[in-house]
């Protein structure tokens, strides 16, 4: 199986944008319209924006940290553990 890069433009997309996009896909291809060779075109263009989408929800997740006051007032900060 060849591999395909992921398109520049979405690479270049935000969260929500490919979420739309991506929504927008799956509710076309449950309603079946089209023909098969365009549904595949669509269904890889999907699996890209979803796979785009699982990458930004892990670079936030990486970057959300919890904030802890220690007992003397003392502030500190550490990863937090999401899931």
């Amino acid at each position: 199986m060849v591999e395909k890069s992921v398109p520049e433009d979405i690479k270049n997309m935000s969260f929500e944008d490919a979420l739309h996009e991506l929504e927008s896909i799956v509710d076309g291809l449950e309603q079946g319209a089209g023909k098969l060779d365009e549904a595949i075109g669509v269904y890889e263009r999907g699996t890209f924006l979803k796979h785009h989408c699982e990458a930004k929800l892990r670079e936030a997740r990486e970057r959300v940290e919890q904030i802890n006051v220690g007992p003397d007032g003392s502030i500190s900060a550490e990863p937090t553990e999401i899931e």
